[in-house]
């Protein structure tokens, strides 16, 4: 097996939908990170080209930010996404989760694949690693074991002021009780299956609770998908070329990448967007108050 994940974590990600705790960064690693996360805060409060701050964070960072696409290659991670995807990576998306400590702030029941336009499929998970210490307290991810068997469910949108989702979209009746807890130390790891329910609690914690996830996909994923859509090539090759491939920022904020930053929200918004009732902000390009359909 790849370093870092066992054949056990395989086969629970198979079974369960997910798995929990396979360590990835030392503490030193964690730090350095966290402190150019908030580095970034701090020198770009106001907002970069028209955007704010929280929309790279929150959708496809990757592009304009280094840092997360530094991260989404490296192999401690790939490692671990090989195992359960195969030797051809593509990156279609990085985010950062981060609540407050104190903050009534919720992940509800949702599936990843939703709206993202790539119906059903196997060929993508999403590794979620801890910049600190993401416990119970804090409000961890959990998980109901096996719901990635199901095809994709209803979900209804509540606009929630305190839901982290683009349009609080949520499953109804969850049984609660089924539910898995994720708790991971800083530096950990959980990897998730795009149809698994999961959800995330209010952060109680005296600290930040900071997440990194990293959307991972196959290049076969776009093969029964409408359309092309873009994704970074981070291990292997993409034979099937149903992706517009992206390579990484020139440099932070760089003017060309925030262009294609811009193109690429444009270009995704219908899928993201589909069937919404109100203002998707999340993926407004430069200029536009949200989305509105």
């Amino acid at each position: 097996m790849s370093q870092g994940i066992t054949a056990k974590e395989v086969d629970q990600y198979h079974r369960d939908g997910f798995f929990a705790g396979v360590p990835v960064f030392d503490s030193e690693t964690v730090a350095s990170i966290r402190s150019e996360i908030e580095g970034l805060e701090r020198n770009h409060r106001d907002g970069i080209g028209g955007h704010d701050l929280n929309q790279f964070f929150r959708v496809n960072g990757h592009l304009v930010i280094p840092l997360l696409a530094d991260l989404a290659r490296r192999p401690e991670i790939l490692d671990a996404v090989e195992a359960v995807l195969g030797t051809n990576l593509l990156v279609w998306s990085v985010e950062l989760f981060i609540k407050e400590p104190g903050s009534n702030k919720t992940v509800s029941w949702h599936q990843d694949l939703t709206y993202w336009g790539m119906g059903e499929t196997d060929g993508e998970t999403t590794a979620w690693i801890a910049l600190s210490d993401v416990s119970v307290e804090a409000g961890c991810m959990r998980f109901i074991p096996g719901s990635h068997k199901n095809a994709i469910v209803a979900h209804e949108d509540t606009w929630g002021d305190e839901n982290l989702l683009s349009r609080g979209q949520q499953i109804a009746g969850v049984e609660e009780e089924r539910a898995a807890y994720g708790p991971l130390q800083p530096g950990e790891m959980s990897l998730h299956h795009g149809r698994c329910f999961h959800a995330s609690g209010p952060n109680r914690s005296a600290d930040r609770r900071i997440g990194l996830a990293i959307r991972y996909v196959t290049p076969e994923v776009r093969d029964e998908a409408p359309g092309r859509d873009y994704a970074m090539l981070v291990r292997g090759c993409d034979s099937a070329r149903g992706w517009f491939n992206v390579a990484g920022p020139r440099g932070l904020f760089a003017t060309e990448d925030m262009a294609l930053y811009d193109k690429v929200l444009a270009d995704q918004a219908a899928a993201l967007a589909a069937g919404a009732t109100g203002d998707v902000a999340m993926y407004a390009p430069t200029g536009a108050a949200g989305i509105s359909v």
